[in-house]
């Protein structure tokens, strides 16, 4: 929820946003990197627990469609013509790479027989 006026402000003369990152500094302060740790893996475990492996497959699906229209959108048709290009390009040259590499091994190996 926006406010049209700016930021937010607490009575401290604070946006909520500081105050929420102010909260966040004297917390890890105190408990340290590892409570960060501690809930995130509580809190994973029991979305785990509640909805199923099902559920991380159907929300990595969004995830990854609206990435990729985000990119899309972003970019365009284009975008992906140059990084397609760039990518067999890429695989030309490991492969011209990979046999020079075994044409060279070849040759050492045969003048050592």
């Amino acid at each position: 929820m926006s406010n049209p006026n700016g930021p937010l402000k607490k009575a401290g003369g604070m946006t909520v946003r500081e105050a929420g990152q102010k909260g966040g500094e004297t917390v890890k302060k105190k408990y340290g990197p590892e409570f960060y740790e501690q809930i995130g893996r509580k809190g994973g475990q029991a979305t785990k627990n509640a909805h199923g492996h099902a559920f991380y497959e159907q929300i990595g699906k969004k995830g990854g469609k609206k990435g990729g229209e985000a990119t899309r959108d972003r970019y365009g048709p284009s975008f992906y013509e140059q990084i397609g290009q760039k990518g067999g390009q890429k695989v030309k040259q490991l492969i011209e790479e990979g046999k020079r590499a075994a044409a060279a091994a070849a040759e050492v190996q045969k003048k050592a027989s």
